[in-house]
């Protein structure tokens, strides 16, 4: 069963049904890319720190076959949406209120080579949009793993992550790091996946949290990557690079300055030294979470995740009323050692450690004081990680 975003129940018949009334004819593969969470690591991947992302059961889920023609045709289920692109102009879609995603991914592989066929795409989505849970790098894996399958076109993931990141860059002018495209791509069922966004370089971690689960609360204020504040995010942080190589000229980039040479520069201040003071600390309580989840210190690690939520909110000011708000009472519900935002903040959710036979009661008692607070709900999703990119050929 698939989920989409409205909560219905939805089976894979019910899908190949809708395909062929689109599209007048039968899907002959499936592809899936999932949504991610990040354990701890916010605003570090595209300063070339490490990360701590786990790929969820909310996915994106792309039925596909090849149509003979020169388009690419692309339907959304749940906003009853077509567009027809059009191989020779893909160029010309960077304005789609929907599509341009896909658009993005297709321009993008085929300026790099890849010999791309006219195909019928219709889309599943269970990642919320704006929840900070990355449903733009799921659409744009599964986009791209569903092309690349239509065509017979060998791929690697890694690369796949690349270019889908690309896309996101230079064509929907979101200026986001590797690592909502790289979880999506390469997450693990039951692991999260410690990345180096600077060389790429990755482990897998086993997430064995013993008596706790992960909860994710979305605040549901939706944030927009584009039109918030994440790419002037971006420039301080690339200032605060600037300045620091004066000082230390051996750096490439920012998640090189540990919070000890930090603290002895002298040519940062204002805002550009906050922004600057979370990358540094984030970096170390990244190195430090990982050490605790082998270890098994899952209370430290809770520990860690609230003094990321804590510098996300007052060094790198990317949080807001109702994810300080979500977050606050999270962490003072019984049962629960850690919370923190997560994804590009200025809305969507965050992330909580609950103890596992607590969950309910935390949902309702936090979901309660939320309304009371805010006004409105917030939303809870019963997650788990799993493998992030799923392929399937129909007979």
């Amino acid at each position: 069963m698939v989920y989409n975003r409205k909560k219905e129940r939805v089976t894979i018949m019910e899908q190949k049904e809708l395909f062929a009334r689109v599209f007048g004819a039968a899907p002959s593969l499936r592809a899936s890319a999932a949504g991610r969470i990040n354990l701890i690591g916010e605003h570090v991947d595209y300063c070339g720190g490490k990360v701590f992302p786990a790929s969820l059961n909310l996915k994106c889920t792309v039925l596909a076959r090849a149509n003979g023609t020169d388009e690419i045709r692309v339907y959304a289920d749940d906003l009853q949406i077509r567009q027809d692109l059009k191989l020779n102009s893909l160029g010309e879609y960077k304005t789609l209120s929907w599509g341009n995603y896909q658009a993005g991914v297709a321009y993008i592989l085929k300026e790099n080579g890849y010999p791309l066929v006219g195909c019928d795409m219709l889309f599943s989505c269970t990642v919320p949009f704006g929840s900070g849970l990355s449903s733009s790098a799921a659409i744009e894996v599964a986009t791209a793993i569903a092309l690349c399958e239509i065509a017979k076109i060998p791929y690697d993931l890694v690369e796949i992550a690349k270019l889908c990141r690309r896309a996101e860059n230079e064509y929907c002018g979101v200026n986001c790091g590797i690592m909502d495209q790289f979880a999506s791509a390469m997450g693990k069922k039951d692991c999260a996946v410690l990345l180096d966004c600077k060389t790429l370089e990755y482990e897998y971690v086993p997430l064995k949290l013993k008596d706790y689960a992960i909860v994710v609360a979305n605040c549901n204020k939706p944030h927009n990557l584009v039109e918030s504040k994440y790419n002037e995010r971006r420039a301080e942080v690339e200032e605060a690079l600037r300045l620091l190589k004066g000082e230390y000229p051996q750096i490439s980039c920012l998640a090189e300055v540990t919070p000890a040479m930090l603290e002895a520069s002298h040519c940062l201040s204002g805002k550009i030294y906050a922004r600057a003071a979370h990358v540094a600390g984030e970096c170390d309580r990244v190195r430090r979470a990982a050490a605790c989840l082998k270890e098994g210190d899952i209370r430290t690690l809770g520990k860690l995740i609230d003094a990321s939520h804590e510098s996300l909110s007052k060094n790198y000011e990317v949080t807001g009323k109702e994810l300080d708000t979500l977050a606050e009472l999270s962490r003072s519900e019984e049962g629960c050692i850690g919370a923190r935002m997560i994804g590009a903040g200025f809305g969507g959710c965050i992330i909580a450690i609950v103890e596992k036979d607590r969950v309910k009661a935390f949902e309702q008692h936090v979901g309660e004081r939320y309304l009371h607070r805010i006004g409105y709900a917030a939303s809870f999703y019963r997650t788990s990680v799993e493998d992030g990119v799923v392929v399937e050929h129909f007979n």
